[in-house]
């Protein structure tokens, strides 16, 4: 199989690294890109960016079988919500949603296919698993979950970290409420989950589980080290995703699909 795809945030980090990832790619086709800063190149891996007003009128004309989104929440509704009514669907690895924006999401998969996931990594998928497993298997332990990103990602926790922790909430009939750092006099409480987020550098992005008691400990830890591992994923799941009926649909499906 294969599939066009439109990029969105062409020049931003992730646009960058998906456009170069299909340019490598046999079963990818870019039907073309764009970004929302007018000062930005005017190609990238060979490709023309063009300003992200055209973006009705390339979806209209081009046709591309999926749009992958790596912007911003506001920025992102407004492209899946055009690509909804073309029909077109969407890939969407932008995170920092609230409730709202999750839930408009959600109705625009009504109209056409929504695939959105909070890490494109294979690897993650492994993680949550492995989790689920570990935290069912010790019941009682204390859980510690922390992140660490380069020091321009905006939100915190991460996307990652908030999917990790809703697994583990899920898992852990005794979960208590999350505590974001620690400060002062801050002992813990039974059945709490400490959430830790660091920003420095240029981290792509690693996660760590930490599952401690009865005198041991279980640390369960994914590391990126570069973004074409998300670029790629996105890309396999454009590619999964093109012809499918409207719907919503997770990186999970893909990974499952592929097995």
């Amino acid at each position: 199989m294969s599939a066009s795809v439109a990029v969105t945030g062409a020049t931003g980090r992730m646009g960058r690294a998906v456009l170069e990832a299909a340019d490598a790619r046999g079963d990818v086709s870019v039907s073309f890109a764009v970004n929302r800063d007018p000062d930005a190149d005017e190609s990238v891996a060979g490709i023309a960016v063009e300003p992200s007003e055209e973006f009705d009128r390339l979806l209209a004309e081009r046709d591309p079988d999926a749009v992958v989104d790596f912007t911003g929440p506001e920025s992102s509704r407004a492209y899946v919500a055009a690509a909804a009514e073309a029909g077109v669907a969407s890939v969407v690895g932008t995170t920092g949603f609230g409730d709202e924006g999750e839930q408009a999401l959600r109705e625009h998969a009504e109209y056409a296919p929504v695939l959105k996931a909070s890490n494109f990594g294979r690897g993650v998928q492994a993680l949550l698993s492995a989790v689920e497993s570990a935290v069912a298997d010790l019941p009682g332990y204390d859980v510690e979950v922390t992140e660490t990103h380069h020091n321009r990602k905006r939100d915190a926790p991460s996307g990652t970290a908030k999917t990790i922790l809703e697994r583990i909430e899920e898992t852990r009939e005794d979960a208590g409420r999350r505590v974001h750092g620690r400060e002062g006099e801050a002992p813990r409480e039974a059945g709490e989950i400490g959430v830790h987020a660091r920003r420095a550098g240029a981290i792509t992005g690693e996660h760590e589980v930490l599952l401690a008691g009865n005198h041991e400990e279980v640390r369960l830890t994914h590391r990126a080290e570069d973004r074409g591992v998300f670029a790629e994923g996105a890309l396999d799941a454009a590619v999964w995703l093109a012809g499918r009926e409207p719907g919503w649909y997770e990186f999970a499906d893909v990974v499952e699909g592929d097995a």
